[in-house]
């Protein structure tokens, strides 16, 4: 049973790769049939979970509701979508968020909620190291506007350079994953290689300390939420 309702949770959610917009379509019938059969297990699992399950019970589990309002925003939106297509209406398939749904909430999920569930209770301590690198990407972007932005440099391709301070901040985040380096610095560096010096300071600041320190509050928090769950399941 475990096996066969990862397999159709897996169907399901491999549908958006060919549904459009996709770079290999499928006809709309025949992922709207995938999607129908996938649908119809996942109801008849639950119907089951509901024969062997008290009926206080199984009301008043949360994660059965949340399956039964995805099977139903599912057909809901299937069938809007291919009414309008019988138009010729242009539409968007807007249920398709509500697809990892059944991959978190059916009793065979255990492990994958417990996962979830670590992951959400590590977001709100990492909160205070994500601000600060927020805080020290914003500081770095403005002493690049105030720096570049007077001297009327431009990229390569002839666009102005570090004069939008939105745009710096975005150069300036993708620098941290160092990959527009070197390139974002060449305009500052070809008119004068101290400015290397800036670039420099940015990617020892915010790639190697912060990136670091923000692993490893994310490692160890996360580490410490799943012991605490581990311990109260064998509890």
């Amino acid at each position: 049973m475990r096996t066969a309702t990862y397999f159709f949770i897996f169907l399901n959610l491999s549908l958006a790769l060919f549904e459009e917009p996709a770079v290999y379509p499928l006809p709309f019938l025949a992922t709207a049939v995938l999607e129908v059969l996938c649908l119809l297990v996942f109801l008849g699992r639950l119907t089951h979970f509901a024969k062997v399950t008290l009926h206080s019970v199984f009301w008043k589990d949360t994660k059965n509701i949340c399956i039964m309002v995805a099977i139903l925003l599912s057909l809901t939106d299937l069938a809007i979508y291919g009414a309008l297509r019988l138009y010729n209406v242009r539409s968007i398939r807007w249920s398709r968020i509500v697809r990892p749904i059944f991959l978190i909430n059916f009793a065979e999920s255990r492990q994958i909620r417990r996962a979830f569930r670590s992951i959400r209770n590590t977001l709100p301590e990492i909160t205070y190291v994500f601000l600060l690198f927020m805080f020290s990407l914003l500081m770095f972007s403005l002493m690049a506007l105030k720096l570049f932005g007077e001297r009327n440099l431009q990229t390569a391709e002839g666009l102005p350079y570090f004069r939008n301070y939105l745009e710096i901040v975005f150069d300036l985040y993708v620098l941290v994953t160092t990959a527009n380096s070197p390139d974002v610095m060449m305009p500052a560096f070809d008119f004068s290689s101290w400015y290397a010096l800036f670039f420099i300071a940015f990617v020892i600041v915010n790639t190697y300390i912060f990136m670091s320190l923000f692993l490893a509050v994310v490692y160890n928090n996360y580490k410490k939420h799943l012991k605490v769950m581990l311990g109260g399941a064998c509890d």
